[in-house]
């Protein structure tokens, strides 16, 4: 069982450079260099860049430049994905040697298939539930061309639980509601779990600070973390900014990029999701100013527990 990471404190911002930062991105910016400088630590940049079809050519140096800008500038050498392929390799022959990970040769129109066949029809919008079909004890590819890599999830009686610093105590049933999901793309790009897994890890991060929306990703990475030996980090997910349809602000739904002419507006909006005192009580302040402002605010909201099990509860499921 994997065991939560302690001090000393290291986090980071781990933004896809597929478009400029806006409101929402700079939240988690905000949030996770916040929680790292009222807990001592350090801050960190990675660039998630595995996409590489979706990434547009130099927006991981404009992305730089709009977080100096907001005085948000990363502690150590910023890190990019794309150049990090073998670790994740490396840890990819690790889970297939403990025969944690199989290939797999289903196509999304294989798995619909099968879920149909066992009377299992997708929810509209849901991601399909993998139901298995190429697990070993199955019958393996079964004559298929391996198309993608699984993590073997396990049946489980009691659900994965685990304790987000903002959110309280949060349990999920990765076999039920994911099932073995993928490491390794049928398109041979690195699927996101593994990649931020192995980074946070060779990274020694030890509080991942970001968006809600990624929240129920953490049981599948706790997953991972306990399969491969790694320390599991303390979580805490930060309001979403919301777009006018209601969704969640983003380059998909046409998010516009900071205007950051005006670094302290673009601060202080930031600031005001995340419930901390904004321009009207610290007029004339300069970004700098205004992020040593809000270091004491947010460690009042959100301290550090001493006790492990006050952030980083150990999965109560294994693989």
């Amino acid at each position: 069982m994997a065991e939560p990471v302690t001090s000393p404190y290291r986090g980071r911002f781990a933004p896809s450079p597929t478009g400029p930062l806006h409101a929402g991105s700079l939240v988690a910016a905000l949030a996770s260099w916040l929680d790292a400088r009222a807990h001592g630590g350090v801050w960190l940049l990675r660039m998630e860049d595995l996409d590489a079809p979706r990434c547009l050519p130099g927006t991981d140096q404009l992305i730089v430049q709009q977080l100096a800008a907001c005085g948000l500038v990363s502690d150590e050498a910023v890190v990019w994905q794309s150049q990090r392929q073998a670790l994740y390799q490396q840890a990819l022959n690790r889970l297939i040697e403990g025969s944690h990970a199989y290939p797999c040769g289903c196509s999304r129109k294989d798995i619909e298939s099968a879920l149909l066949a066992r009377g299992e029809a997708r929810l509209r919008h849901a991601a399909a539930v993998y139901p298995g079909t190429c697990r070993p004890e199955n019958g393996g590819l079964q004559g298929k061309a391996a198309r993608a890599w699984r993590l073997r999830v396990q049946e489980s009686q009691e659900p994965l639980a685990w304790t987000d610093r903002r959110l309280g105590a949060q349990t999920q049933r990765v076999a039920k509601e994911v099932g073995d999901f993928v490491l390794k793309r049928a398109d041979g790009l690195w699927a996101y779990q593994l990649a931020v897994v192995v980074d946070d890890a060779a990274q020694g991060i030890t509080q991942v600070v970001r968006g809600l929306d990624l929240a129920d990703n953490t049981p599948r990475q706790i997953l991972l973390q306990q399969a491969l030996g790694l320390p599991t980090p303390g979580y805490l997910h930060t309001p979403l900014v919301l777009g006018q349809n209601g969704e969640k602000l983003s380059k998909q739904n046409g998010a516009k990029a900071l205007d950051l002419s005006n670094p302290v507006a673009c601060l202080n909006q930031a600031a005001g999701c995340l419930g901390l005192p904004t321009a009207a009580q610290n007029p004339g302040r300069t970004p700098a100013q205004l992020l040593q402002d809000w270091v004491p605010a947010w460690r009042a909201l959100w301290p550090i527990s001493t006790d492990p099990g006050g952030i980083s509860t150990e999965p109560t499921s294994t693989i």
